[in-house]
């Protein structure tokens, strides 16, 4: 009798945790995280399209002016202001690291690679992020995590080795720029957190990207590629949307995200842009969703997991303790 009294006390608690964690997020918060992948996922399916025909720098520097823009406007709607006098140095830095550069090597890379296999490539920021936390702030990885960033790189190798793309040096050399711009999001990730703690997400995202607008502004123009005589009313679509959707609007979503499910729910995203990624490019590129780049990013995925140890479940919250 006690014991059945006591499982039905446990039950009853169960089920309210259970109601209380359904509660505690809404509707809208998972809409919120689908959009934010679905636009960061299309960032890859615009670039495929431009960079071909502006090139690659162009295709980056009119997306970082337009999103500054974008987002100033959005700065004067709701009475805000950057810093930019105090901090025009450090904005300079992270827009090259977290901007300029690793927009620039994937849309290189996309001129010879998928708009899917970029995204999936793409998805390795949580992993060298990791290692660049563990060179730079000289943190321990566990066991777990070592482990983690190992079955990531299987991932890749399962992605790449078996893909049907034809082995070239220009093919292997964008690969290998897909890669290095995740290793400069991770290095942006641990300066940005060193450098802006008293600086506002929205504040950083002008600066970041009016740093990244100054910086390549030098070399944009240096050459132009012939093909952006054949531009066409697609490819300034595809600006505008890679500029206003993919950068300014989910930025906003991301800050958005970040008040309304904290940190670790948001890291959720990085597990469905590249399936979005995909999903884009198959549907709009006609390309080819392969058994190998579904294998490689479920291993990818999976290794994120490991490392981050990311909440299938993003209606979970802490338990509360009596």
């Amino acid at each position: 009798m006690f014991f059945r009294r006591s499982y039905d006390i446990k039950r009853r608690e169960g089920l309210h945790f259970v109601k209380r964690g359904l509660e505690s997020v809404k509707i809208r918060d998972l809409c919120a995280i689908f959009s934010l992948a679905a636009l960061w996922g299309a960032s890859f399916l615009f670039m495929r399209i431009a960079s071909p025909v502006l090139g690659p720098l162009i295709t980056i520097e009119s997306r970082v002016i337009i999103a500054a823009f974008g987002l100033i406007l959005y700065l004067i709607i709701i009475k805000s202001s950057v810093q930019l006098k105090k901090w025009w140095k450090e904005y300079l830095i992270i827009g090259a690291l977290n901007a300029a550069l690793p927009f620039t090597m994937i849309a290189t890379a996309e001129l010879h690679l998928d708009a899917s296999m970029s995204s999936i490539l793409n998805s390795l920021t949580p992993l060298c992020t990791a290692l660049v936390v563990w060179i730079w702030l000289k943190q321990t990885l566990s066991i777990k995590k070592w482990v983690g960033i190992i079955v990531g790189i299987i991932g890749v190798i399962i992605l790449v080795g078996l893909s049907p793309i034809e082995f070239t040096k220009v093919t292997i050399l964008s690969i290998g720029l897909s890669i290095l711009s995740t290793v400069c999001y991770g290095i942006a990730g641990v300066y940005a957190k060193k450098t802006f703690t008293n600086t506002t997400p929205l504040s950083l995202a002008v600066g970041q990207q009016l740093g990244a607008a100054v910086v390549l502004l030098p070399f944009s123009f240096i050459y132009i590629p012939r093909s952006i005589v054949t531009i066409t009313p697609v490819v300034v679509y595809s600006i505008i949307a890679l500029a206003l959707l993919c950068t300014s609007a989910a930025y906003l979503l991301y800050f958005y995200l970040l008040n309304r499910v904290g940190p670790t729910n948001t890291l959720s995203v990085t597990l469905l842009v590249p399936v979005f990624g995909m999903i884009w490019g198959a549907l709009f590129l006609n390309e080819i969703i392969t058994f190998n780049m579904v294998i490689g990013l479920l291993i990818i995925i999976s290794s994120i997991l490991m490392i981050y140890d990311v909440p299938l479940n993003i209606t979970r919250k802490k338990r509360v303790h009596h």
